[in-house]
């Protein structure tokens, strides 16, 4: 076998890997139910933190 078979075969290897592994995060993720929005009183305290750079955060 010369050497650009040799890369297209390890190629597509990690590329079949990367699909599989990718495959299987999505089925973690979706495995954990319905993603839910957070509190109203937790969105502020969030969007408080974000804005202490810019110094507009008001308590």
């Amino acid at each position: 076998m010369n050497r650009s078979k040799i890369v297209a075969i390890i190629t597509g290897a990690i590329s079949i890997l990367l699909a599989i592994a990718y495959l299987l995060l999505v089925q973690l993720l979706d495995f954990r139910g319905e993603m839910q929005p957070a509190p109203v009183s937790q969105l502020s305290v969030v969007s408080c933190q974000l804005s202490v750079v810019s110094g507009s955060c008001q308590w």
